[in-house]
């Protein structure tokens, strides 16, 4: 099991587009993904659960990334936040 904390960085939070991307690429991975924030854990590769945290510009949260895959996917995972959920470049 691997953990990371991150902070959300673009101005509008984790809103639906953000929250769609995070969720589309946690489910490229076999591996499970959890978001831990306010007392909560929600299944990452859930859009609902990622929308009821309503995670605003400058929340901080725990990714938990368990299972085979888990160095890659909470390496990407953690590349999203840094790059404010846009596409990295080439």
């Amino acid at each position: 099991m691997k953990t990371k904390k991150v902070t959300v960085l673009n101005e509008s939070g984790l809103h639906a587009r953000p929250a769609s991307v995070l969720v589309k690429t946690a489910s490229r991975f076999k591996s499970e993904f959890y978001i831990k924030m306010y007392g909560y854990k929600v299944n990452g590769k859930s859009i609902l659960g990622v929308m009821t945290l309503a995670a605003e510009a400058g929340a901080e949260m725990e990714l938990i990334v368990d299972g085979p895959d888990e160095d890659e996917a909470l390496e990407k995972l953690v590349k999203l936040f840094e790059n404010k959920f846009n596409p990295a470049p080439p």
